[in-house]
């Protein structure tokens, strides 16, 4: 339940996209969405100082793989108001398609837990300021939207240092990743007709350019459904259309090569 609902959240979002072009010089990306939710734990508050999120291109331990992503949502989070299925965004942004290793969590000085109405400062090892690493070891496809969940577990994460009162912050998080949405690929001949590609569910339009080399094209960062695929090519050459295209979850779609007529 809790995907679907995530999954759904961001759907309606990915439904704002109107414009998706493809260049034969540009790598290829992936659309990834990260969410933070929590498991239920005996404390009032469990408050964590959101700083920065990497996530690792490359091997475990491998160190040169490190990608921070930008427009982190940077703040103070209580955990127990995220547990029993409820989330919230750190941050959605383009990345370079293929595998990812870990997410690495930065966190900062601001983190406190409330018991009996008191608050505690939490103290981070020394070892984890540079971040928490966790393991997620999944491959991400290209045009696919992704979303990835950092399910942090408050009740195991918050330890006890004797019987000072005192308290510390032992991060315990677990990554998952999951697709919300697939993809349609194809090819439009002949190249020299310029066209447009676009992809249609309901009122909403994902539109791309094809290839000026080999004709082929890609819409990405599509919600799962059935859509129409319309092709705009110049004056030269008749306008088509290719109906009933199933979009699937975490999929990519192809379709037959469309061949163009040209106009009288």
């Amino acid at each position: 339940m809790l995907f679907e609902r995530l999954i759904n959240t961001t759907l309606a979002l990915l439904l704002l996209v109107s414009f998706v072009s493809c260049s034969d010089d540009e790598p290829a990306t992936q659309l990834i969405t990260v969410k933070l939710t929590d498991a239920p734990a005996d404390y009032e508050e469990v408050n964590v100082d959101i700083r920065e999120i990497y996530v690792n291109l490359g091997d475990e331990g491998d160190d040169s793989g490190w990608y921070e992503l930008s427009g982190v949502n940077q703040g103070i989070y209580d955990l127990i108001e995220l547990s029993n299925g409820i989330d919230t965004t750190l941050v959605t942004e383009r990345i370079p398609a293929g595998d990812i290793s870990q997410v690495r969590l930065v966190l900062g000085n601001e983190n406190s837990v409330q018991i009996d109405g008191i608050e505690y400062a939490l103290s981070t090892p020394s070892g984890q300021q540079s971040g928490v690493k966790i393991n997620l070891n999944e491959t991400f496809d290209e045009g696919i939207p992704y979303i990835i969940v950092l399910d942090f577990d408050a009740a195991r994460s918050v330890v006890e240092a004797g019987s000072s009162g005192k308290y510390n912050l032992k991060p315990v998080i677990r990554a998952t990743a999951e697709a919300a949405g697939g993809a349609i690929a194809g090819n439009i001949q002949p190249v020299e007709a310029n066209s447009i590609v676009y992809a249609i569910m309901g009122e909403d339009t994902v539109t791309s350019t094809p290839s000026s080399e080999s004709g082929d094209y890609l819409l990405p960062y599509l919600p799962a459904g059935n859509y129409t695929v319309g092709i705009e090519p110049n004056d030269a050459f008749e306008s088509a259309r290719i109906p009933d295209i199933s979009v699937t979850e975490g999929n990519l779609t192809e379709v037959d090569t469309v061949f163009l007529t040209p106009t009288e």
